[in-house]
């Protein structure tokens, strides 16, 4: 079975995505996307979400 990690990035900077980035990997999981919410009076993303899948068998916990 196919399961989802979703992590929200509340400072959006090049350190903090790649910090999520390396950090959740190393943990076995998988890179599925990057999603930002805007601000209407910024260019700058106000927060991102970084999505993370991987296959769990039968009995193992999602950390």
């Amino acid at each position: 079975m196919l399961t989802y990690k979703v992590i929200e990035i509340g400072t959006v900077t090049e350190d903090t995505i790649e910090q999520v980035l390396n950090d959740w990997s190393t943990k076995g999981w998988h890179f599925d996307g990057l999603h930002f919410a805007m601000r209407e009076s910024s260019k700058r993303p106000a927060m991102a979400f970084a999505l993370f899948t991987r296959e769990s068998g039968s009995g193992e916990v999602a950390s």
